[in-house]
């Protein structure tokens, strides 16, 4: 297969992620529970059963495994950076009915043939979020459904206006490896504070959702908040406007952990 070069300013941060994806890419447990957080507006049980599923931005193919896990027939997964399609071709090697391709959703070809099609963490660090919302919706069933999960901006004032200046400034520049190694030192506090602090202090539900996390996942979480160069903090109304905008109806939505949003809805 030939790679395309995506435009700079569609493109979002695919290499620095792919970095991160060629490191981390193993599906666990605590992925899985995130995952079903993430898509909480589908049914684990019998939502995704017989489906053929669109994913996104697939990164090393996890949300794609725990998909067909649970009974999805299929479909394709895209990214714009090899090395998560590597990741993502090795997790899904026993589910050859579902494609992993080189492609960018901005010029995705496929009208009207996915039962659902879903986006997970990827939506946010787009140049054109509008964009990819509509090529979703044009890709799947007149009676199907797009869910994406995205960053939200309430209960994240603080690092909204303090830490995103940083990691915009600062470490969306730096060399990666530097980075990585940077990401160490809050994931070590955070891995101590969440361990030393009783349970009853950790007011939002995500500090309670990573005190039962591996330091390793810890650390991939924070290196994936340092390395972007787009990161958008949505509230809940402009993620409803962004459904909107994308050409999707009877748009539903849920708080997710207290500091995110999974929306879904339905073209047309």
């Amino acid at each position: 297969m030939t790679e395309r070069t995506i435009p700079g300013t569609q493109a979002g941060s695919p290499d620095r992620f792919g970095y991160s994806w060629e490191r981390f890419s193993t599906p666990t447990p605590e992925q899985e529970e995130q995952f079903r957080r993430w898509t909480a507006l589908i049914d684990p049980e019998n939502g995704w059963r017989g489906k053929r599923v669109l994913d996104v931005g697939c990164g090393a193919g996890r949300n794609s495994f725990w998909a067909l896990s649970y009974g999805a027939a299929g479909g394709l997964a895209v990214d714009v950076d090899r090395r998560s399609l590597d990741a993502a071709k090795r997790n899904l090697a026993g589910h050859p009915e579902m494609e992993v391709r080189f492609e960018s959703i901005y010029e995705l070809k496929e009208r009207q043939s996915f039962d659902i099609a879903f986006s997970i963490g990827v939506i946010h660090h787009l140049e054109d979020p509008v964009l990819a919302v509509r090529q979703m919706a044009a890709a799947t069933k007149a009676d199907g459904t797009v869910l994406i999960w995205v960053y939200g901006y309430e209960n994240m004032e603080f690092y909204v206006h303090v830490l995103q200046p940083l990691r915009r400034l600062l470490f969306s520049r730096l060399p990666l490896a530097w980075v990585s190694a940077l990401a160490h030192l809050p994931a070590a506090v955070l891995w101590t504070g969440l361990r030393l602090l009783p349970r009853r202090w950790l007011g939002l539900e995500y500090l309670r959702l990573l005190r039962g996390f591996p330091y390793g996942h810890l650390h991939h979480i924070l290196f994936d908040q340092m390395l972007p160069r787009i990161a958008h903090y949505w509230k809940r109304q402009e993620v409803l406007d962004l459904m909107a905008q994308g050409g999707l109806r009877d748009v539903r939505i849920s708080h997710v952990n207290g500091m995110s949003w999974v929306a879904a809805g339905t073209p047309g």
